[in-house]
């Protein structure tokens, strides 16, 4: 029964003392927009150019990503904020592939015009910097493409016409250079979209199965794969929602947007086969301490910041050093949430 919170909120009784707008509050709950964007950046009530995933990358670039050739932090280009930090900024990898300049190919001469264009001083920085990102883009991009075409083929077979696990296959790849990147830490962003299920939720070919049958074979294709890599225990992979469903359907069989929500975390380092958290009732309205709408929209029991951090100190941040990255973290006791040895 995961969250965007504030500060702990243990029943609809502490939830009811607060005012709309409450900064003890998150903002525009149930909005699909501003819920995705607090999931992101791990700021419930306020306004961030940064993500969690980004300033996790800030806080480790100088330690175990020192020696890194090539962005921490990559997606497919469906990345929100979560992506982007302070001092450094993603990397874009399609799931066919890092994409370099098209229409020069393997022209010389064209290639060395590109090259001159870009590096001539004209004196306007804009421009300049301008073309500072896009040498950096084209050294970096022929790097992971040289490094990925020298690289041993993935024996693990990844399904078919499955979006998410096109991304994850491409992230499994990467993950197996990154000792030649120089990265001791890497995020990966994956999306996979639909689960707006506000009706036909049961439908077998367009509901809430055949996205959860992407999801179920995508991350277990993972899984194998960083079996075969050998980093099954140094890799983690967890879901991310902006909320749940209401627990009551509505007309349309379907469900609404909701609040607290059940999220998945898978690999080797997870002291799985167990629920983490506390399980809510599924009865509704009076019955139920939990439920704000009388619908069930439950307040979350953990925090996203509580979910947050115990990934982050697996990943090598110090307790003492978590409200860099996660702001309202120490406003909850219980910091580790124990699925991670």
């Amino acid at each position: 029964n995961v969250g965007m919170l504030v500060i702990p909120l243990p029943d609809k009784n502490a939830y009811n003392q607060y005012p709309a707008g409450s900064p003890s509050l998150p903002v525009n709950l149930f909005s699909h927009s501003d819920q995705t964007t607090q999931w992101q950046t791990a700021q419930p009530n306020g306004v961030s150019s940064t993500g969690w995933g980004g300033r996790l990358a800030d806080f480790l670039q100088n330690g175990y990503n020192s020696g890194g050739q090539y962005p921490s932090v990559v997606n497919d280009g469906g990345c929100g904020q979560f992506c982007t930090g302070a001092q450094t900024l993603p990397g874009v990898v399609p799931s066919q592939g890092p994409a370099g300049l098209t229409g020069i190919g393997n022209d010389i001469a064209r290639q060395q015009g590109m090259q001159q264009l870009l590096s001539f001083d004209n004196g306007l920085q804009l421009v300049q910097a301008a073309n500072s990102i896009a040498n950096r883009g084209i050294s970096q991009s022929a790097l992971l493409n040289n490094l990925l075409a020298s690289a041993p083929a993935l024996q693990t077979v990844f399904p078919a016409g499955n979006p998410l696990a096109d991304q994850m296959k491409m992230a499994a790849r990467i993950i197996g250079v990154h000792a030649q990147l120089g990265l001791g830490r890497q995020v990966f962003f994956c999306n996979l979209g639909g689960f707006d299920t506000h009706s036909a939720q049961l439908n077998a070919y367009e509901g809430q199965t055949p996205l959860l049958q992407q999801l179920s074979q995508a991350v277990s294709a993972f899984y194998s794969a960083t079996v075969e890599l050998g980093m099954a225990q140094n890799v983690t992979a967890f879901t991310a929602s902006e909320f749940g469903r209401t627990v009551m359907p509505n007309g349309n069989v379907g469900t609404d947007h909701a609040w607290g929500s059940h999220h998945i975390v898978v690999g080797g380092g997870v002291v799985g086969g167990d629920i983490y958290g506390s399980y809510p009732l599924l009865t509704l309205g009076a019955a139920n301490p939990l439920d704000v709408t009388g619908r069930g929209s439950l307040i979350p029991t953990t925090a996203v910041d509580q979910y947050a951090a115990t990934l982050a100190q697996w990943f090598g941040v110090a307790q003492a050093n978590l409200a860099s990255v996660l702001p309202n973290v120490n406003n909850f006791a219980v910091q580790n949430l124990g699925f991670l040895g």
